[in-house]
C-alpha cells in the first residue's frame, strides 16, 4: 500500500490544487511513482481519462505533473452543477444521474464506497497518493457524512496538511479557526500548515509564524511565495480577465454562460501575445470583437435563454452583419444550429428550444455521454495548411444536418483505428464550429484558427511546453519553501 498525504484548505482557492500538483512533480522527480486523488469534486471543467471516463480538470493537470495519464479513479465522485441546487453525479468516470443537493447528501454513504474502492486501487499501484480536499473541512453544515475532507482522511487514516492563502488576508484567523472547528481526532491528524502566495520579506512574517506554532502546537511546514503570472489550468472558477496589451491585434470575446464548462479551452488564447482576450459577463457587451467564441455549457437550452436575456443574440447578429467571425465549441456548437431537442429531459424539463439558426443542423440531447480522447487533422477551405489537432469530447448531444456534412476535422479515437468527422465552416467562411475541447492547445491548430480569425502572421505558442515549464516552476518554488525530506519523515 502506498503512503498517503492529504492537502486540505481553509477556503476554496487556497492553493490545494497547485500544492498537490507541485508535490506530485517533486516526488516524481525523485523517482517515486505518485498519483493524485480527489474523493469528491464539484466542477464544470472536466477531462476525459485514459479508461474513457470523466474527471475534474484539476486532477488531469495533477496527473500530468506526476507524469502519468489521468484515470477515473483519481476523482471517483464528480459533481457537475446544472442548477443552483442540482448537479449531475459522475461516479468513477460515468454519469449516474442528476440529483438535488439534499438527495446527494443522503447518497454520500454509497458514494463513500466508490471513493474507497478507487483509492484502494490506486494505493496498490503507486508509492505515494497525494490527496486534495474540497473547499474547507470546517464547513459545519457539510460535516455529517463527509467524504471530501476529514471524513475521507479518517476513513483511510492519512495525515493532513492545511494550506491557507495569505494574499486574501486573515491567514492566521483562517488557520486557527479551521483547526479549532475540527474534532480532537481530526486535529491530531493535522501534521502542519502551509502558507501560500506570500509577498515581501519573510522575516517580517516570522513573529506570526512563531505565534501560530505556539498557539496550535502545529509546525508551519513552509511559506510558498506569490508566483507572478503562474498558469495552472483552473479547476472551476474563472480567473481574472486577460484584457490584452498594447500591440495585441486580434480581439476575442467569450460570453460567460450561467453554466459555462471547460473554459480552460481558452487558456492558450489568453496567453497568446497577439490576442486581446476578454470573458464577457452579464450586463457586458460583445461589441468590438474580431472573433466571438460561444463556449461549452452544462445546460444548452438554459444558456440559450440566458444569452437572449443578455441581448447577446442580437449583438452576435450585428457582429456577423458587420463582417465579424464566430466560433462555437461543444454547447456553443449546439446553440448555433436550428433546434436543440431534449426529449428525455437530460438537462432539465423535456422539450425543444429554437437555436440561433445560423447553421443548418439540429441537436438531440441523449442520456449517454460521448467521452473520447481524439487526434486528427484540421483543414479549412481556402487555407493550404493542414494542422495536427488533438483534444477531447464531452457532450450528451448528437448533432445532425446538411452543414455538418462539410466537416473540417478528421479524427480517430486514441487507441483505435476508427475514423470520425467533426465540425464545419459556414458557406461564407465566417462561422466555425467543433465539438473538440482543447482545440487551441495544439500549436498547429492554434496558428491555423488565428489565421482564419484574421491574423496575417501568427506568432508561435507551444502551450503544452508552457504548461510543463509552469509545473516545473511551481515545483521548484515549493521545493525551496518546504523541506521535502522533513515532510517525508512526517509520513
Amino acid at each position: 500500500m502506498s503512503k498517503t498525504l492529504m492537502v486540505q484548505g481553509t477556503t476554496s482557492d487556497a492553493g490545494k490544487t497547485t500544492l498537490v500538483a507541485a508535490l506530485g512533480r517533486i516526488l516524481a522527480r525523485r523517482g517515486f511513482s505518485v498519483a493524485p486523488f480527489k474523493p469528491q469534486n464539484m466542477a464544470l471543467n472536466s477531462a476525459v481519462t485514459v479508461d474513457g471516463g470523466e474527471i475534474g480538470r484539476g486532477q488531469a493537470v495533477q496527473a500530468q505533473a506526476c507524469g502519468i495519464a489521468p484515470h477515473s479513479d483519481m476523482n471517483p465522485i464528480l459533481l457537475k452543477p446544472s442548477s443552483d441546487t442540482g448537479a449531475q453525479v459522475v461516479v468513477q468516470g460515468r454519469a449516474l444521474s442528476d440529483m438535488e443537493a439534499a438527495s446527494f447528501h443522503d447518497y454520500k454513504k454509497v458514494a463513500m464506497a466508490a471513493v474507497i474502492e478507487s483509492y484502494q486501487r490506486l494505493s496498490s499501484q503507486y508509492d505515494f497518493i497525494v490527496v486534495e480536499g474540497a473547499g474547507s473541512p470546517a464547513e459545519i453544515n457539510l460535516r455529517d457524512g463527509d467524504i471530501a475532507n476529514m471524513g475521507f482522511a479518517e476513513a483511510v487514516d492519512c495525515p493532513v496538511i492545511i494550506i491557507a492563502d495569505i494574499d486574501k488576508g486573515g491567514v492566521f484567523a483562517h488557520l486557527v479557526g479551521t483547526l479549532a472547528l475540527l474534532s480532537k481526532s481530526e486535529q491530531r491528524r493535522v501534521i502542519g500548515f502551509v502558507i501560500n502566495r506570500f509577498r515581501g520579506d519573510l522575516s517580517l512574517l516570522q513573529p506570526g509564524l512563531d505565534w501560530l506554532e505556539q498557539r496550535t502546537g502545529k509546525p508551519v511546514l513552509g511559506v510558498i511565495p506569490y508566483l507572478q503570472n503562474l498558469h495552472i489550468e483552473a479547476e472551476d472558477a474563472l480567473t481574472a480577465n486577460s484584457l490584452g496589451e498594447d500591440g495585441r491585434s486580434l480581439k476575442i470575446k467569450v460570453p460567460v454562460w450561467s453554466r459555462i464548462s471547460n473554459h480552460t479551452d481558452f487558456d492558450p488564447l489568453r496567453l497568446h501575445p497577439q490576442v486581446s482576450f476578454e470573458f464577457v459577463g452579464p450586463g457586458q457587451s460583445l461589441a468590438g470583437a474580431d472573433l466571438i467564441i460561444l463556449p461549452g455549457t452544462k445546460n444548452t437550452r438554459a444558456d440559450l435563454a440566458f444569452m437572449a436575456e443578455q441581448g447577446w443574440d442580437i449583438q452576435l447578429s450585428s457582429h456577423l452583419r458587420y463582417g465579424g467571425k464566430v466560433m462555437g465549441i461543444c454547447g456553443g456548437l449546439q446553440m448555433l444550429g436550428r433546434w436543440v431537442h431534449d426529449p428525455m429531459g437530460v438537462e432539465g424539463e423535456a422539450g425543444s428550444l429554437k437555436g440561433l439558426g445560423l447553421l443548418n443542423f439540429e441537436t438531440e440531447l441523449r442520456d449517454r455521454k460521448t467521452l473520447l480522447n481524439v487526434t486528427g487533422k484540421l483543414q479549412l477551405p481556402g487555407f493550404i495548411e493542414i494542422a495536427e489537432v488533438s483534444g477531447y469530447e464531452i457532450h450528451a448531444g448528437v448533432s445532425r444536418g446538411p452543414d455538418l456534412l462539410r466537416h473540417i476535422i478528421t479524427l480517430s479515437e486514441q487507441g483505435t483505428s476508427e475514423i470520425k468527422h467533426d465540425g464545419c465552416l459556414s458557406d461564407d467562411g465566417r462561422i466555425l464550429v467543433s465539438y473538440l475541447h482543447g482545440i487551441f492547445h495544439c500549436e498547429e491548430a492554434l496558428q491555423l484558427l488565428l489565421q482564419w480569425a484574421g491574423l496575417a502572421k501568427v506568432a508561435s505558442l507551444n502551450y503544452e511546453q508552457h504548461v510543463e515549464n509552469e509545473l516545473n516552476r511551481l515545483a521548484d518554488a515549493v521545493s525551496e519553501a518546504i523541506t521535502i525530506d522533513d515532510l517525508l519523515a512526517l509520513l
